[in-house]
């Protein structure tokens, strides 16, 4: 996934993302928004400019959000909808459960060291 210089993500058809490759760090921009507006200022031609410099980190966090509206849409599994998503999760629980069962199982076999020796 590539970000070009418009701010706009680059999308391949086939490519997804999964959850740790997501990126959404838009806070600390909100941050710096909040923060210039809480300054107060007498001068007016620093009111201004902190009015400039406060309008371009908006369309920061704007294009941020683009960005992290384009990458939902490229999110693995984003497309089931509920049910294919809670039936997909059932399979995998008793996936997970005859994997625990079998390996409770083979936990208490005698090694094949042992059973030769006898």
């Amino acid at each position: 996934m590539e970000i070009n210089e418009v701010g706009q993500v680059s999308q391949d058809s086939n490519k997804q993302i999964i959850a740790e490759e997501f990126n959404c760090e838009f806070l600390p921009i909100i941050y710096e928004i909040i923060r210039r507006v809480e300054k107060d200022h007498h001068d007016t031609t620093a009111k201004t400019r902190e009015s400039h410099d406060c309008s371009q980190k908006v369309l920061d966090l704007q294009k941020r959000l683009d960005q992290v509206r384009a990458q939902i849409h490229l999110l693995r599994g984003i497309d089931y909808n509920r049910e294919q998503q809670l039936a997909n999760l059932d399979s995998l629980k008793t996936q997970l459960k005859l994997k625990q069962e079998l390996l409770q199982k083979y936990r208490y076999m005698y090694p094949f060291d042992s059973m030769s020796q006898k």
